[in-house]
């Protein structure tokens, strides 16, 4: 009989009677078991008394204890399962007390948080119910002290503001003289720079003088000529300082920023003058062009952010790159036609130092040689000595095809002189030989540095016609000189600052660029080499007169604008018209060489007794 509970009592026995019916539910599963059990027994009953024989009998009886042992192990495992479920009941009971006592105190703070808001409520209502309340409360004597202070402040305030006027003031008549203190001083500082520039003319003038004088006046007394060559002697020992304290705008150093000597030591006389005069014209142009060009174009590096092809930046290239920049261009612009692999480098110096290469010879034969004018590469005990060996040994090894040919020893040189980095070097040497160089122009048959002298001499009859032809007049092969500019890019060949703003353009466009500085060299010197009408003079100065070149930036615009430039496209037609001519003529002398050797072997055994008998009479 069902009793009707009161709603409170039937919602706190709401899990009471789930638990009751869970229980119900388990108890006819329980049954519905037990009765399938007991029908089983009774089919086994039954099969057990109709088995015919005790074989049979004993398999049943063997089937029933293996059921049995089942069970029995289901049911420990029910057991324990059990258990768990106990266990966990347990925990989750406790943490259910837990919540609801974590609720309750939850609810305690909210009634009193709403306690606390409403006596604020009511406090907040009464001040502003009664605004007068508290301003009553203030004695006479507190509104006099009050008012003591404020008119204390107000007097402060007065001094202050006729202190900051007079401070003012002072400040303005200072800035006023610091302004027209370095407007002075910039202007002396010009002019300074101005007073160095003329007196390294003049004294290039009096070196040059003194040069000219020794060599065109053969005849001078014997004390005349002792003299002169005295005053040489003194000038090439006196090194250019400035004697004015605090006015050290460029100051004369040994070396350049690289490690080149800013004079060339010469072992011929003659030479260390030019070399000393040279040194004096390129200080002059620098100093003539700090302020005018080289702080603009500085300042213009400097706002350059991430780099990215442009013809902005292409012309900042070619205007040169500041010291600062140069290292971030060049690794910009190698990165971007080399994909540095992962370990290459590593291994190929593994590779050198476990099996030697063919050209490892002829590698250390060069490095003695390489870059004598550089105190980082001067001596074989200088520090880049061994970062050179390497990078070559490891291009040797990357790329077979070419292994070493003399020349890469300068290219690496001076990417390492740059980039610091050997494995740097390496990549920039990469891209020198097998991106910007055309294919085969380091080979042992040299064949496409042969036939870009051929091309060379096109242009130059094209855009300097009086001097190709003064130089057919004499016979004069340009290509004995001009073969070792391209083959090294100018290296040895320039002074390092015309040199290096070479290698900027060099690296960034290509062989175009050799081409117009090779132009702009001889454009440079035209004059000159057209006022010397004898052969053998004429080979003499172009010997050393790439190293005469003094102003950077005239050299520049003649390359890059005065000589009206020729397209890639151009160059690209020229190489391969004369390369199927050099090709037809390199045949054309194989024929021959065969013809001839195989004259030689049918008439072979008679010569070969004439030269014996020759040989025994001169014996």
């Amino acid at each position: 009989m069902l009793v009707a509970l009161p709603a409170e009592k039937a919602g706190e026995s709401g899990p009471m009677v789930g638990r009751f019916a869970f229980a119900f539910q388990e108890l006819v599963k329980l049954l519905h078991k037990a009765l399938e059990a007991a029908q089983q027994e009774k089919r086994v009953s039954s099969m057990y008394l109709t088995a015919a024989e005790d074989k049979d009998r004993l398999e049943l009886m063997r089937h029933k204890v293996r059921q049995i042992a089942d069970l029995t192990s289901r049911l420990e495992t029910l057991e324990q399962e059990k258990k768990e479920l106990e266990q966990i009941l347990t925990l989750r009971d406790s943490h259910i007390q837990e919540l609801k006592e974590h609720v309750q105190l939850l609810m305690e703070k909210n009634h009193a948080k709403q306690e606390v808001i409403m006596v604020l409520t009511e406090q907040m209502a009464r001040e502003l119910s009664d605004p007068l309340q508290e301003a009553n409360t203030i004695t006479a004597e507190t509104l006099y002290k009050q008012q003591e202070e404020i008119d204390h402040l107000k007097d402060d305030i007065d001094a202050y503001k006729t202190q900051n006027q007079f401070l003012n003031s002072e400040i303005h008549q200072v800035t006023r003289l610091w302004t027209s203190v370095s407007e002075n001083e910039k202007a002396l500082l010009m002019k300074c720079a101005c007073l160095q520039a003329r007196n390294c003319q003049m004294e290039s003038k009096y070196l040059t003088v003194l040069r000219k004088l020794q060599e065109s006046v053969p005849g001078l007394p014997s004390s005349h000529a002792e003299l002169v060559r005295k005053l040489i002697q003194e000038a090439l020992q006196w090194d250019v300082k400035e004697e004015a304290e605090g006015f050290n705008l460029n100051p004369v150093s040994e070396y350049d920023e690289y490690g080149f000597m800013t004079v060339p030591d010469y072992e011929v006389e003659d030479w260390k003058l030019l070399a000393k005069i040279q040194a004096l014209e390129i200080k002059s142009n620098n100093l003539r062009s700090q302020e005018l060009v080289e702080k603009p174009l500085r300042d213009r590096w400097n706002s350059v952010g991430e780099l990215s092809p442009s013809a902005e930046l292409k012309n900042l290239i070619r205007s040169g790159i500041p010291v600062e920049h140069r290292q971030r261009v060049w690794r910009w612009i190698v990165s971007r036609h080399c994909s540095h692999l992962p370990d290459h480098y590593q291994r190929l110096l593994r590779q050198s130092q476990s099996t030697e290469h063919p050209a490892c010879r002829q590698i250390e034969l060069d490095l003695p040689r390489t870059l004598t004018n550089n105190k980082h590469f001067s001596s074989p005990t200088s520090q880049l000595i061994p970062k050179l060996r390497r990078v070559l040994l490891a291009f040797s090894w990357h790329n077979p095809a070419i292994g070493y040919c003399q020349g890469l020893n300068r290219l690496a040189a001076v990417a390492l002189l740059v980039l610091e980095d050997e494995e740097s070097a390496f990549w920039c040497l990469v891209h020198i030989v097998e991106n910007l160089m055309p294919e085969d122009y380091y080979s042992d048959t040299l064949i496409t540095s042969q036939v870009d002298q051929r091309v060379f001499k096109d242009f130059l009859s094209e855009k300097l016609p009086r001097l190709m032809a003064h130089f057919e007049q004499y016979r004069i092969d340009v290509s004995l000189i001009t073969f070792n500019w391209f083959l090294v890019a100018f290296v040895d060949s320039l002074v390092s600052d015309i040199l290096l703003r070479v290698w900027d353009a060099f690296l960034y466009e290509g062989t175009k660029v050799i081409f117009r500085y090779a132009l702009a060299i001889f454009k440079y010197n035209e004059e000159e080499i057209l006022r010397i009408h004898d052969s053998v003079e004429v080979y003499q100065y172009l010997r050393f007169f790439t190293r005469m070149i003094m102003d950077g930036r005239k050299l520049m615009n003649i390359a890059f604008n005065d000589l009206n430039p020729f397209p890639m496209k151009l160059l690209r037609n020229r190489r391969s018209m004369h390369r199927e001519e050099l090709e037809a003529e390199l045949r054309e002398l194989e024929q021959i060489k065969a013809a001839y050797v195989k004259e030689r072997a049918e008439q072979g055994p008679q010569d070969l007794e004439e030269v014996v008998s020759e040989e025994e009479e001169e014996i």
